[in-house]
């Protein structure tokens, strides 16, 4: 095979191996191939491995297609039968090199897994036929033009993503229709069939029809694409509104996972504001989060005598205009110092703050006011004419209204006079202040009103667990904020939803792979950096500022060469 690239196709599936070695040793693919995404067909664990095989093989078909398609196959199939005959050797040198003694996770159960239940050479085989089989498609993808490449891949994303949140579909959906395609641990094979064929005509019809739509729908006259703007949201606040009553008792846990996505939303829109409209880095976002909630639990609960002695205890809507100021006052309070710091400074400066807030409360000191590591219980829930929240249910309204709130601010503000003046600072600050925009009351804007939306959170998420403990209160809510802005796209109101629903409700609808968590955060962030570094949903005016960086940098790098030489 003249001109075959050998070194990089070799390269690839090294790589590849690597990669496959790590999730199975970490116990990823054991642990995920308990839930099954197709009935008898396909679990999470060997789905991992053939997104695996799957991504290195795409890649290396890449490099060999360029030089011949027949290539590209062949590198694929090359890429899947070296991933395939990595994980078969470690899979039969568990027991015999008794790797359990080093590896944790090298157990039967995973040598199990990676041999699809079957022992010894017949293992190994269909193992190296479906890694190979895996790698083929992958060179296969690669030869499919881009408009039929990808509705295809949308269409299989689409309905594994459907099998993998069947507890959540399978009881939102009618009886008869969940029956037809869920089984108790995963999509039927006729479900999966019917979804991917009714998502590939979709995402059909939006390649081909999709830019004249939407070329169309800009060529409306300002007015009328307002109107359809808002008549879209209008719709989906009324069937969001609905979902209560029609979901009734059987949607407890997702009503329970769509109160923690609103609640991370929220927050969510406040960080925006501070690091996506005004550019500033802030990395002890939580702090506020802690301050609205600990202000609520303080005001409300009938508990702490040394704070009950001079304040009796209000309700919930009393307190709450105190934790939104308590929470402003802060922003305010923190942004006075780091005026005239930025970058990695402000990060820092930030990340302290927010360990301060942390150690406070959980001090011995302040016990008698803030509970100390025992936290507060007996926070006052939030009531209407004599209707009080309790289920998760109840309170889905008040974090919609919150995130309605906060859509609401973040809209009006964003091309605002001070939105403007947030965009100038956040791409130079220098020339923003010789135009004349006041950096100080600029800056200290977007703190305070990050701040406050993080205080809302923070009261409603205290009153909704009706208690709360310092450890809800950790540096990793602000890396979970952040890291949904990154995903979502930084900037991008959109993105927030996006991002929240991909970070947090994925993991909280996969509880029982919680210890992998950061582990895919990791790895999802990374990938995003490389592949997709303006985000998921990411805004027109940051999508547009990126590519003019990415051309100005790669023309200072050509220029800088052709000087070299």
């Amino acid at each position: 095979m003249r001109g075959f690239p050998w070194r990089e196709t070799i390269r690839a599936g090294l790589l590849g191996s690597a990669v496959a070695l790590h999730v199975s040793l970490v116990g990823m693919v054991e642990a995920f191939s308990r839930r099954e995404i197709v009935k008898d067909v396909v679990t999470l664990g060997q789905l991992l491995l053939l997104l695996v095989v799957l991504g290195a093989g795409y890649w290396a078909a890449g490099k060999a297609a360029k030089r011949n398609k027949v290539y590209g196959i062949f590198a694929g199939l090359l890429v899947g039968l070296i991933i395939g005959l990595v994980l078969a050797a470690l899979a039969l040198s568990i027991k015999p090199l008794h790797l359990r003694q080093v590896f944790a996770n090298a157990s039967r159960g995973l040598a199990r897994v990676l041999l699809f239940n079957k022992k010894g050479l017949a293992g190994v085989i269909k193992l190296l036929i479906v890694m190979g089989g895996g790698g083929v498609v992958a060179g296969l993808l690669e030869l499919l033009p881009s408009k039929v490449r990808r509705p295809l891949l949308y269409a299989l994303t689409a309905t594994l993503t459907l099998g993998l949140l069947r507890d959540i579909f399978a009881v939102i959906l009618p009886r008869s229709i969940s029956r037809f395609f869920y089984t108790s641990s995963g999509l039927t094979v006729k479900g999966a069939v019917v979804l991917t064929l009714v998502w590939a005509a979709y995402f059909t019809a939006s390649e081909l029809w999709g830019q004249r739509v939407r070329s169309s729908l800009q060529a409306l006259p300002p007015t009328q694409q307002k109107t359809l703007r808002w008549g879209s949201y209008l719709l989906a606040l009324i069937i969001l509104l609905g979902l209560p009553p029609l979901l009734g008792e059987r949607g407890g846990y997702v009503f329970e996972v769509l109160d923690i996505v609103g609640i991370y939303i929220v927050m969510g829109l406040g960080l925006n504001i501070v690091v996506g409209f005004a550019g500033l880095l802030d990395l002890g976002y939580v702090a506020f989060f802690a301050i609205g909630a600990y202000t609520m639990a303080v005001l409300t609960t009938p508990e702490l005598p040394a704070v009950r002695q001079y304040i009796p205890p209000m309700d919930f809507w009393e307190a709450l205009p105190i934790a939104l100021f308590a929470s402003l006052l802060a922003g305010i309070i923190l942004g006075v110092p780091v005026l005239k710091t930025r970058g990695d400074y402000l990060a820092i400066i930030t990340l302290g703050f927010g360990e301060i807030i942390r150690l406070l409360v959980i001090s011995d000191a302040l016990k008698p006011i803030l509970g100390g590591a025992q936290g507060i219980t007996g926070v006052a829930r939030p009531h209407l004419f004599g209707w009080t929240a309790k289920d998760p249910q109840d309170f889905f309204y008040f974090i919609l209204a919150a995130i309605v709130i906060g859509f609401f601010i973040s809209v009006r503000l964003k091309d605002s006079r001070l939105g403007r003046a947030w965009k100038a600072i956040r791409e130079d600050e220098d020339v923003a202040i010789a135009m004349g925009i006041d950096h100080v009351a600029t800056k200290l804007t977007a703190f305070a009103t990050g701040a406050t939306l993080a205080g809302l959170s923070g009261a409603i998420f205290s009153s909704k667990l009706f208690s709360i403990a310092p450890h809800s209160f950790n540096i990793l809510i602000s890396i979970y904020v952040l890291s949904l802005l990154i995903v979502g796209g930084i900037g991008s109101l959109p993105g927030v939803v996006v991002g929240a629903f991909a970070l947090v409700g994925l993991p909280e609808l996969l509880r029982e792979f919680a210890e992998y968590r950061m582990l895919v955060y990791g790895a999802a962030l990374v990938v995003m950096m490389i592949y997709r570094p303006e985000g998921l949903w990411p805004e027109t005016l940051h999508v547009a500022e990126y590519k003019h960086r990415e051309s100005t940098s790669s023309q200072a790098t050509t220029a800088s060469v052709g000087a070299g030489k």
